[in-house]
């Protein structure tokens, strides 16, 4: 597996349930990449709009504000970061309605630790 170096880069994690968060934690953490966290939409347009952030993991399915309004509400001040949905919505159209909110890239869960890195390595490598 290659080995990442990220460490000047910041990824915000936007998860509820924690053993998601943790595994996603658990695999960008070799990368030494800084990890930030939100729990839900509203609080992760509010660490979107106070960080430098490098690239946003966005649940899709999430309280208080869903990853599509979230990404929505990030785009209005913030066009650049690379925002990766991750969903476990497998439902035919579920990528195209990722994009049209403002998602550049897709994954699904389970999420496979060679797919993430080689995911965010699009972004944070180019």
């Amino acid at each position: 597996m290659i080995a990442h170096n990220w460490q000047e880069k910041t990824i915000l994690i936007v998860e509820d349930e924690h053993i998601n968060f943790r595994y996603l934690q658990e695999i960008i953490k070799k990368t030494q990449a800084q990890i930030l966290r939100a729990e839900n939409g509203f609080d992760a347009v509010d660490v979107a709009r106070n960080n430098k952030l490098d690239l946003i993991l966005m649940d899709i399915k999430l309280p208080v504000m869903d990853g599509y309004e979230a990404t929505r509400q990030i785009r209005e001040f913030n066009k650049n970061v690379p925002i990766i949905a991750q969903t476990a919505y497998v439902m035919s159209g579920e990528e195209e309605k990722t994009k049209q909110a403002g998602c550049n890239d897709y994954l699904t869960k389970p999420l496979r630790i060679k797919t993430v890195l080689e995911t965010l390595a699009k972004y944070l490598d180019a």
